[in-house]
């Protein structure tokens, strides 16, 4: 069992906490980090780009000007991709990229980033955090004390005023453990639990 400090809210340890091995000591799994990220990419973008072909442009249906005899180049169609004002030629229309790699594979690749950034140091467990009161400056107060700047911060349930002190601070995020995904996880240096959040999420991501 892998064992984690318990700090509070001035970085004090005041106890410790054994976590299964399979949650932060997954080996390093790159190319299952990067089929999830791109997966989750995938899924955010829209795929509502849309052109018109030729055939879906009115008029058109009359040739210009005769075959031969003008002097111009021949011309079946205003409508041609080759005028102004004509269709598009293999232009994007309307599409799904969304993909899903397996459960297991999902599952394998957070393990895989919460396991870096223990290993790194950089992952911090809280007994719990409390705030006066929703302000950005108390935010930032306590998490200067932590000696963090660029944090994801993950609780076990709603929590309305730590989730309005961070809504300002540029690199910090608060999301919920049911929330949590290996994107997130990147884009920031330091990873925050509750220790009610990570015993949650122990219980969730044993395969």
């Amino acid at each position: 069992m892998a064992k984690v400090d318990i700090i509070d809210m001035r970085r004090q340890k005041i106890s410790e906490m054994e976590v299964d091995d399979r949650l932060l000591s997954e080996p390093e799994k790159p190319h299952l980090v990067y089929d999830v990220v791109r997966m989750q990419l995938a899924c955010r973008r829209s795929g509502t780009a849309s052109t018109k072909e030729r055939s879906f442009i009115s008029g058109g249906g009359r040739k210009p000007w005769k075959q031969k005899g003008t002097g111009r180049a021949r011309a079946g169609s205003t409508r041609s991709p080759l005028w102004r004002g004509g269709g598009t030629i293999f232009g994007p229309h309307p599409r799904d990229y969304s993909f899903h790699p397996p459960k297991k594979v999902r599952s394998a690749a957070l393990r895989s980033v919460l396991s870096s950034k223990y290993r790194e140091q950089k992952l911090l467990v809280l007994d719990r955090f409390e705030l006066p009161e929703a302000k950005t400056k108390s935010l930032m107060a306590a998490l200067k004390i932590l000696g963090v700047s660029n944090a994801l911060i993950i609780t076990d349930g709603p929590d309305q005023i730590l989730e309005k002190s961070a809504l300002n601070i540029p690199g910090v995020q608060v999301t919920r453990c049911e929330g949590l995904n290996v994107h997130d996880l990147l884009r920031h240096d330091h990873v925050v639990f509750l220790r009610s959040s990570l015993e949650r999420l122990e219980r969730n991501l044993r395969p």
